[in-house]
Protein backbone atom coordinates (compact mmCIF):
# COMPACT_ATOMS: atom_id res chain seq x y z
CA UNK A 1 0.00 0.00 0.00
CA UNK A 2 1.01 3.55 -0.65
CA UNK A 3 3.04 5.73 2.15
CA UNK A 4 0.11 8.23 3.57
CA UNK A 5 0.70 11.80 2.39
CA UNK A 6 2.33 14.08 4.25
CA UNK A 7 0.03 16.48 4.75
CA UNK A 8 0.41 17.94 7.79
CA UNK A 9 0.67 13.68 9.39
CA UNK A 10 3.96 14.01 10.66
CA UNK A 11 3.43 16.84 13.77
CA UNK A 12 1.46 14.02 15.22
CA UNK A 13 3.45 10.92 16.29
CA UNK A 14 0.84 8.55 16.02
CA UNK A 15 0.87 9.29 12.28
CA UNK A 16 4.13 8.16 11.97
CA UNK A 17 3.82 4.73 12.65
CA UNK A 18 0.33 4.20 10.57
CA UNK A 19 2.40 3.04 7.38
CA UNK A 20 3.71 -0.12 10.33
CA UNK A 21 0.02 0.12 11.60
CA UNK A 22 -1.66 -0.82 7.68
CA UNK A 23 1.45 -3.08 6.07
CA UNK A 24 0.61 -5.09 9.31
CA UNK A 25 -2.72 -5.91 8.62
CA UNK A 26 -1.55 -7.88 5.33
CA UNK A 27 1.47 -9.43 6.66
CA UNK A 28 0.00 -10.96 9.76
CA UNK A 29 -2.16 -13.64 9.63
CA UNK A 30 -5.59 -13.12 10.60
CA UNK A 31 -7.14 -15.29 13.79
CA UNK A 32 -10.27 -15.27 11.47
CA UNK A 33 -8.73 -17.55 8.52
CA UNK A 34 -10.55 -20.05 7.64
CA UNK A 35 -13.74 -19.11 9.79
CA UNK A 36 -16.86 -19.76 9.44
CA UNK A 37 -19.96 -17.38 10.03
CA UNK A 38 -20.32 -19.82 12.80
CA UNK A 39 -17.30 -20.11 14.52
CA UNK A 40 -17.00 -16.03 14.04
CA UNK A 41 -19.87 -15.21 16.20
CA UNK A 42 -19.81 -17.80 18.97
CA UNK A 43 -16.11 -17.95 19.86
CA UNK A 44 -14.66 -16.75 22.40
CA UNK A 45 -12.60 -13.77 21.94
CA UNK A 46 -9.59 -12.32 23.92
CA UNK A 47 -10.38 -9.81 26.36
CA UNK A 48 -8.48 -6.85 26.96
CA UNK A 49 -8.11 -3.66 29.50
CA UNK A 50 -9.71 -0.44 27.91
CA UNK A 51 -8.02 2.83 28.27
CA UNK A 52 -9.90 4.72 30.37
CA UNK A 53 -11.46 8.15 28.23
CA UNK A 54 -14.66 8.31 29.94
CA UNK A 55 -13.13 11.51 30.79
CA UNK A 56 -16.53 14.04 29.31
CA UNK A 57 -19.06 11.69 30.00
CA UNK A 58 -20.80 10.82 33.60
CA UNK A 59 -18.94 8.40 35.49
CA UNK A 60 -20.91 5.04 35.67
CA UNK A 61 -17.98 2.96 37.24
CA UNK A 62 -19.58 2.57 40.67
CA UNK A 63 -23.05 3.16 40.24
CA UNK A 64 -25.35 0.40 40.88
CA UNK A 65 -27.88 -1.00 38.10
CA UNK A 66 -31.60 -0.85 38.79
CA UNK A 67 -34.37 -3.02 38.16
CA UNK A 68 -37.63 -1.94 36.63
CA UNK A 69 -39.28 -2.24 40.19
CA UNK A 70 -36.69 0.85 41.55
CA UNK A 71 -37.96 3.75 40.30
CA UNK A 72 -36.84 6.82 41.23
CA UNK A 73 -39.55 9.14 43.49
CA UNK A 74 -40.05 11.73 41.04
CA UNK A 75 -40.18 10.54 37.04
CA UNK A 76 -37.13 13.08 35.70
CA UNK A 77 -38.49 12.07 32.04
CA UNK A 78 -41.82 14.18 32.41
CA UNK A 79 -39.76 16.86 34.68
CA UNK A 80 -38.38 19.86 32.44
CA UNK A 81 -34.70 20.70 33.25
CA UNK A 82 -34.42 23.09 36.50
CA UNK A 83 -33.26 26.79 34.27
CA UNK A 84 -33.21 27.05 30.66
CA UNK A 85 -30.17 28.72 29.13
CA UNK A 86 -31.05 33.09 29.87
CA UNK A 87 -28.68 34.10 27.46
CA UNK A 88 -28.71 33.57 23.65
CA UNK A 89 -26.66 30.53 23.07
CA UNK A 90 -26.51 31.10 19.60
CA UNK A 91 -23.92 34.15 21.03
CA UNK A 92 -21.24 31.74 21.32
CA UNK A 93 -20.94 31.12 17.37
CA UNK A 94 -18.74 33.18 14.79
CA UNK A 95 -21.08 35.16 12.67
CA UNK A 96 -19.27 33.57 9.51
CA UNK A 97 -21.28 30.69 11.07
CA UNK A 98 -24.58 32.13 11.59
CA UNK A 99 -24.92 33.67 7.95
CA UNK A 100 -23.70 30.24 6.42
CA UNK A 101 -26.12 28.19 8.52
CA UNK A 102 -29.09 30.93 8.15
CA UNK A 103 -28.70 31.06 4.40
CA UNK A 104 -28.79 27.01 4.36
CA UNK A 105 -31.39 26.77 5.86
CA UNK A 106 -33.29 29.16 4.13
CA UNK A 107 -32.94 26.61 0.96
CA UNK A 108 -33.38 23.82 2.84
CA UNK A 109 -36.68 24.62 4.48
CA UNK A 110 -38.22 26.24 1.23
CA UNK A 111 -40.61 24.25 -1.13
CA UNK A 112 -39.43 26.11 -3.82
CA UNK A 113 -35.53 25.98 -3.52
CA UNK A 114 -35.08 22.54 -2.16
CA UNK A 115 -36.20 20.37 -4.71
CA UNK A 116 -33.96 22.00 -7.49
CA UNK A 117 -30.99 21.50 -5.09
CA UNK A 118 -31.55 18.23 -4.36
CA UNK A 119 -31.69 16.68 -7.81
CA UNK A 120 -28.36 19.29 -8.63
CA UNK A 121 -26.67 17.98 -5.56
CA UNK A 122 -27.80 13.95 -6.90
CA UNK A 123 -26.29 14.67 -9.74
CA UNK A 124 -23.01 15.97 -8.34
CA UNK A 125 -23.09 12.52 -6.07
CA UNK A 126 -23.24 10.31 -8.43
CA UNK A 127 -21.22 11.71 -11.63
CA UNK A 128 -19.00 10.55 -14.10
CA UNK A 129 -18.66 13.20 -16.34
CA UNK A 130 -15.37 15.64 -15.04
CA UNK A 131 -17.02 18.63 -15.13
CA UNK A 132 -19.23 17.82 -12.99
CA UNK A 133 -16.92 16.39 -10.32
CA UNK A 134 -15.92 19.07 -7.60
CA UNK A 135 -12.05 16.83 -7.46
CA UNK A 136 -11.43 18.07 -11.09
CA UNK A 137 -13.45 21.00 -11.45
CA UNK A 138 -11.65 23.83 -9.58
CA UNK A 139 -14.24 26.48 -10.30
CA UNK A 140 -16.73 23.89 -8.92
CA UNK A 141 -14.82 22.90 -6.04
CA UNK A 142 -14.16 26.69 -4.82
CA UNK A 143 -18.26 27.28 -5.21
CA UNK A 144 -19.15 24.01 -3.02
CA UNK A 145 -16.29 24.24 -0.64
CA UNK A 146 -17.40 27.50 0.56
CA UNK A 147 -20.78 27.00 1.44
CA UNK A 148 -21.91 23.52 1.65
CA UNK A 149 -18.72 22.11 2.33
CA UNK A 150 -18.37 24.13 4.68
CA UNK A 151 -21.35 24.12 6.92
CA UNK A 152 -20.91 20.03 6.98
CA UNK A 153 -17.73 19.09 6.91
CA UNK A 154 -14.11 19.15 8.25
CA UNK A 155 -11.97 19.66 6.06
CA UNK A 156 -9.65 17.82 3.43
CA UNK A 157 -6.63 17.69 5.36
CA UNK A 158 -5.44 16.60 8.56
CA UNK A 159 -4.36 20.49 8.68
CA UNK A 160 -7.91 21.79 7.77
CA UNK A 161 -10.11 19.01 10.31
CA UNK A 162 -7.38 19.91 13.14
CA UNK A 163 -7.91 23.60 12.80
CA UNK A 164 -11.75 22.64 12.87
CA UNK A 165 -11.69 20.61 15.73
CA UNK A 166 -9.71 23.47 17.07
CA UNK A 167 -12.47 26.27 16.51
CA UNK A 168 -15.13 23.93 18.00
CA UNK A 169 -13.43 22.89 20.88
CA UNK A 170 -13.07 26.51 21.63
CA UNK A 171 -16.80 27.13 21.15
CA UNK A 172 -17.32 25.24 23.61
CA UNK A 173 -18.00 21.99 22.42
CA UNK A 174 -16.59 18.55 24.02
CA UNK A 175 -15.40 17.59 20.98
CA UNK A 176 -16.13 15.94 18.08
CA UNK A 177 -18.09 12.64 16.33
CA UNK A 178 -14.88 12.58 13.25
CA UNK A 179 -16.13 10.15 9.96
CA UNK A 180 -14.31 9.26 7.07
CA UNK A 181 -16.70 10.44 3.97
CA UNK A 182 -16.08 7.59 1.38
CA UNK A 183 -19.62 5.65 1.43
CA UNK A 184 -21.61 3.32 -0.73
CA UNK A 185 -25.67 4.43 -0.60
CA UNK A 186 -27.57 1.55 -2.09
CA UNK A 187 -30.89 2.06 -4.03
CA UNK A 188 -33.51 -0.74 -3.23
CA UNK A 189 -32.39 -2.14 -6.64
CA UNK A 190 -29.11 -2.33 -6.10
CA UNK A 191 -29.53 -3.77 -2.44
CA UNK A 192 -31.31 -6.70 -3.74
CA UNK A 193 -28.34 -6.90 -7.24
CA UNK A 194 -25.74 -7.34 -4.10
CA UNK A 195 -27.59 -9.88 -2.03
CA UNK A 196 -28.10 -12.10 -5.35
CA UNK A 197 -24.69 -12.09 -6.57
CA UNK A 198 -21.64 -14.44 -5.63
CA UNK A 199 -19.14 -12.11 -4.41
CA UNK A 200 -18.53 -14.42 -0.91
CA UNK A 201 -14.38 -14.97 -1.75
CA UNK A 202 -11.75 -12.38 -0.83
CA UNK A 203 -9.82 -11.44 -3.71
CA UNK A 204 -6.30 -9.26 -4.41
CA UNK A 205 -8.46 -7.03 -5.79
CA UNK A 206 -10.48 -6.49 -3.35
CA UNK A 207 -7.95 -5.90 -1.23
CA UNK A 208 -6.44 -3.34 -3.23
CA UNK A 209 -9.50 -1.29 -4.62
CA UNK A 210 -11.82 -0.92 -1.36
CA UNK A 211 -10.46 -2.68 1.77
CA UNK A 212 -7.15 -1.37 1.71
CA UNK A 213 -8.04 2.37 1.08
CA UNK A 214 -11.05 2.30 3.45
CA UNK A 215 -8.69 1.15 6.40
CA UNK A 216 -6.44 3.59 5.40
CA UNK A 217 -8.95 5.90 6.01
CA UNK A 218 -10.47 5.19 8.73
CA UNK A 219 -6.80 4.54 10.77
CA UNK A 220 -6.04 8.47 8.99
CA UNK A 221 -9.44 9.48 11.19
CA UNK A 222 -8.78 7.71 14.30
CA UNK A 223 -5.09 9.10 14.46
CA UNK A 224 -6.87 12.44 13.64
CA UNK A 225 -8.99 11.94 16.64
CA UNK A 226 -7.95 13.68 20.49
CA UNK A 227 -8.42 11.13 23.40
CA UNK A 228 -12.30 11.25 24.28
CA UNK A 229 -13.46 11.82 20.61
CA UNK A 230 -15.39 9.78 18.72
CA UNK A 231 -14.48 8.39 15.34
CA UNK A 232 -17.77 7.10 12.84
CA UNK A 233 -16.86 4.11 11.26
CA UNK A 234 -19.19 2.80 7.74
CA UNK A 235 -18.52 -0.61 7.05
CA UNK A 236 -19.85 -0.41 3.41
CA UNK A 237 -16.76 2.19 2.73
CA UNK A 238 -15.11 -1.02 2.18
CA UNK A 239 -16.57 -1.95 -0.83
CA UNK A 240 -18.71 -4.23 -2.72
CA UNK A 241 -17.48 -7.50 -1.00
CA UNK A 242 -18.70 -5.99 2.84
CA UNK A 243 -22.19 -4.93 0.83
CA UNK A 244 -22.56 -8.57 0.09
CA UNK A 245 -21.22 -10.13 3.80
CA UNK A 246 -23.45 -7.85 5.77
CA UNK A 247 -26.50 -8.46 3.03
CA UNK A 248 -26.31 -12.19 3.99
CA UNK A 249 -25.24 -11.53 7.64
CA UNK A 250 -22.34 -13.30 7.19
CA UNK A 251 -18.55 -12.52 9.25
CA UNK A 252 -16.20 -10.16 7.54
CA UNK A 253 -13.84 -11.89 5.00
CA UNK A 254 -10.52 -12.30 7.15
CA UNK A 255 -8.36 -9.35 5.67
CA UNK A 256 -11.56 -7.11 6.59
CA UNK A 257 -11.76 -8.61 9.66
CA UNK A 258 -8.16 -7.81 10.80
CA UNK A 259 -8.45 -4.21 9.37
CA UNK A 260 -11.51 -3.97 11.65
CA UNK A 261 -9.90 -5.39 14.50
CA UNK A 262 -6.37 -3.18 14.07
CA UNK A 263 -8.82 -0.34 13.60
CA UNK A 264 -10.39 -1.06 17.17
CA UNK A 265 -6.82 -1.60 18.70
CA UNK A 266 -5.93 1.86 17.96
CA UNK A 267 -9.14 3.24 19.17
CA UNK A 268 -8.65 1.98 22.36
CA UNK A 269 -4.82 2.49 22.19
CA UNK A 270 -5.35 6.17 22.02
CA UNK A 271 -8.71 6.34 23.88
CA UNK A 272 -11.10 7.26 20.83
CA UNK A 273 -14.61 5.80 21.08
CA UNK A 274 -15.63 3.65 17.83
CA UNK A 275 -19.31 4.64 16.70
CA UNK A 276 -20.29 1.70 13.75
CA UNK A 277 -23.22 2.87 11.92
CA UNK A 278 -26.44 2.22 11.19
CA UNK A 279 -26.89 1.66 7.74
CA UNK A 280 -29.34 0.65 5.12
CA UNK A 281 -32.20 -2.11 6.55
CA UNK A 282 -30.93 -4.71 4.35
CA UNK A 283 -27.71 -4.55 5.42
CA UNK A 284 -28.50 -3.71 9.64
CA UNK A 285 -29.10 -7.36 10.36
CA UNK A 286 -24.78 -8.20 9.78
CA UNK A 287 -24.19 -4.57 10.90
CA UNK A 288 -25.30 -5.77 14.52
CA UNK A 289 -23.75 -8.85 14.55
CA UNK A 290 -19.95 -7.52 13.46
CA UNK A 291 -20.29 -5.06 16.37
CA UNK A 292 -21.33 -7.44 18.71
CA UNK A 293 -18.14 -9.28 17.64
CA UNK A 294 -16.25 -6.31 18.07
CA UNK A 295 -18.07 -5.37 21.43
CA UNK A 296 -17.33 -8.44 23.10
CA UNK A 297 -13.63 -8.31 22.91
CA UNK A 298 -13.21 -4.78 23.35
CA UNK A 299 -15.65 -3.40 25.80
CA UNK A 300 -14.72 -5.47 28.59
CA UNK A 301 -14.13 -2.38 31.35
CA UNK A 302 -17.17 -1.19 32.96
CA UNK A 303 -15.46 1.92 32.52
CA UNK A 304 -15.95 3.29 29.16
CA UNK A 305 -16.74 1.21 25.78
CA UNK A 306 -14.52 1.61 22.62
CA UNK A 307 -17.06 -0.04 20.51
CA UNK A 308 -20.72 1.24 20.62
CA UNK A 309 -23.51 0.23 17.86
CA UNK A 310 -26.08 2.70 16.34
CA UNK A 311 -29.74 1.94 16.48
CA UNK A 312 -32.49 3.57 14.92
CA UNK A 313 -35.70 4.46 16.66
CA UNK A 314 -37.76 5.12 13.63
CA UNK A 315 -37.97 1.07 13.40
CA UNK A 316 -40.10 -0.84 14.68
CA UNK A 317 -37.80 -3.75 15.69
CA UNK A 318 -35.24 -1.63 17.69
CA UNK A 319 -36.56 -2.51 20.86
CA UNK A 320 -35.90 -6.10 20.20
CA UNK A 321 -32.90 -5.47 18.75
CA UNK A 322 -31.75 -3.23 22.16
CA UNK A 323 -32.92 -5.77 24.12
CA UNK A 324 -31.17 -8.73 22.98
CA UNK A 325 -28.16 -6.86 23.15
CA UNK A 326 -28.30 -6.24 26.68
CA UNK A 327 -29.11 -9.33 27.30
CA UNK A 328 -25.64 -10.19 26.03
CA UNK A 329 -24.13 -7.47 27.65
CA UNK A 330 -25.44 -8.99 30.42
CA UNK A 331 -24.35 -12.81 29.85
CA UNK A 332 -21.38 -11.72 28.08
CA UNK A 333 -20.03 -9.60 31.30
CA UNK A 334 -18.85 -6.32 28.97
CA UNK A 335 -20.27 -2.81 28.51
CA UNK A 336 -22.45 -1.95 26.01
CA UNK A 337 -22.16 1.07 23.68
CA UNK A 338 -25.31 2.76 22.55
CA UNK A 339 -25.59 5.20 19.69
CA UNK A 340 -29.49 5.91 19.63
CA UNK A 341 -30.23 8.05 16.45
CA UNK A 342 -34.29 8.74 15.49
CA UNK A 343 -33.13 7.21 11.33
CA UNK A 344 -31.79 8.69 8.00
CA UNK A 345 -33.23 6.30 5.43
CA UNK A 346 -37.07 7.07 5.35
CA UNK A 347 -36.26 7.25 1.54
CA UNK A 348 -34.43 4.34 0.43
CA UNK A 349 -35.97 1.41 3.34
CA UNK A 350 -39.07 -0.25 3.38
CA UNK A 351 -41.76 1.91 4.77
CA UNK A 352 -43.25 -1.19 6.77
CA UNK A 353 -40.31 -1.04 8.77
CA UNK A 354 -40.52 2.21 10.63
CA UNK A 355 -43.44 3.35 13.10
CA UNK A 356 -46.51 4.69 11.33
CA UNK A 357 -46.07 8.04 13.11
CA UNK A 358 -43.95 10.94 14.17
CA UNK A 359 -45.35 10.23 17.70
CA UNK A 360 -44.45 6.48 17.84
CA UNK A 361 -40.78 7.47 16.64
CA UNK A 362 -40.30 9.69 19.39
CA UNK A 363 -41.61 7.74 22.27
CA UNK A 364 -39.38 5.14 21.10
CA UNK A 365 -36.56 7.23 21.36
CA UNK A 366 -37.68 8.47 24.56
CA UNK A 367 -38.32 5.49 26.08
CA UNK A 368 -34.90 3.77 25.32
CA UNK A 369 -32.84 6.46 26.36
CA UNK A 370 -34.35 7.00 29.43
CA UNK A 371 -34.17 2.94 30.05
CA UNK A 372 -30.49 2.94 28.99
CA UNK A 373 -29.27 6.20 30.39
CA UNK A 374 -31.14 4.97 34.10
CA UNK A 375 -30.69 1.44 33.56
CA UNK A 376 -34.01 0.43 34.28
CA UNK A 377 -36.00 -2.68 32.22
CA UNK A 378 -39.42 -1.20 31.01
CA UNK A 379 -41.64 -1.66 27.45
CA UNK A 380 -39.15 -1.00 25.19
CA UNK A 381 -36.34 -2.20 27.07
CA UNK A 382 -36.97 -5.35 28.33
CA UNK A 383 -34.87 -7.77 30.70
CA UNK A 384 -34.23 -9.35 34.22
CA UNK A 385 -31.92 -8.87 36.31
CA UNK A 386 -29.41 -6.95 37.13
CA UNK A 387 -29.23 -4.10 33.91
CA UNK A 388 -25.27 -4.65 32.28
CA UNK A 389 -22.86 -1.42 32.05
CA UNK A 390 -23.86 0.75 29.44
CA UNK A 391 -22.88 4.19 28.30
CA UNK A 392 -24.79 6.06 25.57
CA UNK A 393 -24.55 8.69 22.79
CA UNK A 394 -27.93 10.91 22.72
CA UNK A 395 -27.78 11.66 18.83
CA UNK A 396 -30.63 13.57 17.89
CA UNK A 397 -31.65 17.37 17.07
CA UNK A 398 -35.10 16.99 18.98
CA UNK A 399 -35.37 19.25 21.78
CA UNK A 400 -37.54 17.51 23.86
CA UNK A 401 -35.51 14.71 23.85
CA UNK A 402 -32.43 16.28 24.58
CA UNK A 403 -34.62 18.04 27.48
CA UNK A 404 -35.90 14.90 28.81
CA UNK A 405 -32.31 13.76 29.19
CA UNK A 406 -30.95 16.76 30.86
CA UNK A 407 -33.71 16.66 32.87
CA UNK A 408 -32.35 12.46 34.08
CA UNK A 409 -28.93 13.87 34.67
CA UNK A 410 -30.65 16.92 36.31
CA UNK A 411 -32.44 14.77 38.60
CA UNK A 412 -29.20 12.37 39.45
CA UNK A 413 -30.80 9.56 37.57
CA UNK A 414 -28.23 9.19 35.24
CA UNK A 415 -26.35 5.97 35.95
CA UNK A 416 -25.00 5.30 32.30
CA UNK A 417 -22.23 7.53 30.82
CA UNK A 418 -24.05 9.85 28.65
CA UNK A 419 -23.03 12.47 25.82
CA UNK A 420 -24.75 14.26 23.10
CA UNK A 421 -24.59 14.72 19.31
CA UNK A 422 -25.91 16.68 16.87
CA UNK A 423 -24.64 17.07 13.22
CA UNK A 424 -22.25 19.64 12.62
CA UNK A 425 -24.26 23.16 10.60
CA UNK A 426 -27.46 21.51 11.79
CA UNK A 427 -29.77 21.99 15.10
CA UNK A 428 -26.80 24.75 16.20
CA UNK A 429 -29.79 26.34 18.86
CA UNK A 430 -29.71 22.40 20.13
CA UNK A 431 -26.28 22.13 20.64
CA UNK A 432 -25.33 25.74 21.41
CA UNK A 433 -28.10 25.43 24.91
CA UNK A 434 -26.49 22.32 25.90
CA UNK A 435 -23.11 23.77 25.95
CA UNK A 436 -24.36 26.68 28.07
CA UNK A 437 -26.53 24.14 30.31
CA UNK A 438 -22.83 22.57 30.83
CA UNK A 439 -21.23 25.53 31.56
CA UNK A 440 -23.95 26.81 34.13
CA UNK A 441 -24.51 23.63 35.57
CA UNK A 442 -21.31 22.70 37.44
CA UNK A 443 -22.11 19.38 39.57
CA UNK A 444 -23.26 17.73 36.15
CA UNK A 445 -21.26 17.59 33.33
CA UNK A 446 -23.44 17.92 29.87
CA UNK A 447 -20.76 16.92 27.35
CA UNK A 448 -21.86 17.84 23.80
CA UNK A 449 -20.21 16.83 20.59
CA UNK A 450 -20.30 17.43 16.83
CA UNK A 451 -20.50 15.00 13.77
CA UNK A 452 -18.69 15.95 10.63
CA UNK A 453 -17.23 14.06 8.29
CA UNK A 454 -13.94 14.77 6.47
CA UNK A 455 -12.49 13.78 3.17
CA UNK A 456 -11.93 15.22 -0.03
CA UNK A 457 -14.99 18.07 -1.79
CA UNK A 458 -15.64 14.90 -4.20
CA UNK A 459 -15.38 12.11 -1.53
CA UNK A 460 -18.10 13.84 0.74
CA UNK A 461 -21.00 14.99 -1.79
CA UNK A 462 -22.91 11.62 -1.12
CA UNK A 463 -23.03 12.66 2.55
CA UNK A 464 -23.93 15.91 1.31
CA UNK A 465 -26.69 14.57 0.03
CA UNK A 466 -27.82 12.36 2.88
CA UNK A 467 -27.56 16.06 5.10
CA UNK A 468 -29.98 17.26 2.16
CA UNK A 469 -32.60 14.49 1.94
CA UNK A 470 -32.51 14.60 6.30
CA UNK A 471 -33.50 17.98 5.54
CA UNK A 472 -36.30 17.73 3.37
CA UNK A 473 -37.82 14.96 6.12
CA UNK A 474 -37.79 16.85 8.91
CA UNK A 475 -38.97 20.66 7.09
CA UNK A 476 -40.37 21.52 10.64
CA UNK A 477 -37.49 21.23 12.23
CA UNK A 478 -35.22 22.72 9.92
CA UNK A 479 -37.82 26.08 10.12
CA UNK A 480 -37.06 25.98 13.65
CA UNK A 481 -33.58 26.20 12.79
CA UNK A 482 -33.41 29.29 10.32
CA UNK A 483 -35.96 31.24 12.84
CA UNK A 484 -33.40 30.33 15.56
CA UNK A 485 -30.63 31.38 13.58
CA UNK A 486 -32.76 34.78 11.60
CA UNK A 487 -33.42 35.60 15.82
CA UNK A 488 -29.54 35.91 16.67
CA UNK A 489 -28.95 37.48 13.52
CA UNK A 490 -31.23 40.46 14.40
CA UNK A 491 -30.81 40.37 18.23
CA UNK A 492 -26.49 41.01 17.40
CA UNK A 493 -27.63 44.15 14.74
CA UNK A 494 -29.95 45.22 17.58
CA UNK A 495 -26.62 45.17 19.92
CA UNK A 496 -24.62 46.84 17.42
CA UNK A 497 -26.85 50.03 17.33
CA UNK A 498 -27.30 49.96 21.12
CA UNK A 499 -31.10 48.89 20.95
CA UNK A 500 -30.53 45.98 23.13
Amino acid sequence: MPSIPARGLARLPVHRALPTIISSIRVSSPSCVGFTEKNLFTAPLQRRSIHNSERMAISSSDRRTSTVAELPTVDPTTQPPSSEPKSAPLSVLPLSMIVRSLLTTVVSSSPILLPPSLRVMSLLANTHNPILNPDKNPLLRFFLKKTFYAQFCAGESPVEVQATIARLKNIGFSGVILGYAKEVVLTQDQAKSVAAEDQGKETDADIANEIEPWAHGTLETVALAEPGDYVALKFTGAGRLALYQLSQNHGPSPYLYKSIDTICALAQQRGVRLLFDAEQDALQDGIDSWTMTFARKYNTSPETATVYGTYQAYKKKTPAVISRHLADAQEGGFSLGVKLVRGAYLGSDPRQCFWETQQGTDACYNSIAAGVLTRQWGPMVEGKGEFPNAHIVLATHNVESVRRARAICGAGGAKSGIAFAQLQGMADEVSCELVEADSANKGTELPVFKYLVWGTTGECMKYLLRRANENKDAVGRTRSGRDAMWAELVRRCKTAVGLV
